[in-house]
């Protein structure tokens, strides 16, 4: 992968379903990289196949590769390293990549950014501070998620 430009999306969160980011939204800025000549790699755990088998198929393209579940630790850090930006919601991946000093986009839904932000000069933070978070809650307890659902695909697009 050498000389193209390398975008790693980090979709998972064990945590739970309120600090994920909408796959669909994954998937549309995947497509909008390739379509500027990049390439896409979805990384993560076997817990996080499912989310980056949707996401995979969303985009449908042979620029992008589901690796979640089919890498070792050992693959994933050289992985990180060789990305141009990194995309994930707050979780390990996150910090593991801001720790490498490969840049990052944050977003964050459900925990603050204030607490476990990524540690690095790298690392841009998407984060609405809305009335209703942090709650640190696994699933929205008000059921909309608008902290995630109201960063937009284009919010990350530009930050590109």
């Amino acid at each position: 992968m050498g000389g193209v430009s390398l975008l790693a999306l980090c979709p998972g969160a064990e945590y739970g379903a309120a600090k994920r980011w909408p796959a669909a939204y994954y998937a549309e800025v995947a497509r909008h990289y390739i379509t500027k000549g990049g390439q896409v790699i979805l990384l993560g755990s076997a817990k996080d196949a499912p989310v980056t088998a949707q996401i995979a198929a969303a985009v449908n393209s042979p620029a992008c590769q589901d690796l979640a579940g089919k890498t070792s630790i050992q693959d994933v850090l050289g992985l990180l390293v060789q990305a141009t930006q990194v995309v994930s919601n707050d979780s390990g991946l996150m910090h593991v990549a801001a720790a490498l000093g490969t840049p990052v986009i944050a977003v964050y839904g459900s925990s603050d950014p204030t607490y476990t932000p990524p540690l690095s000069d790298n690392a841009q933070i998407l984060y609405l501070g809305l009335p209703c978070s942090p709650c640190f809650k696994r699933e929205c307890p008000l059921g909309h998620l608008d902290c995630l659902k109201k960063i937009t695909p284009q919010q990350v697009i530009s930050l590109l």
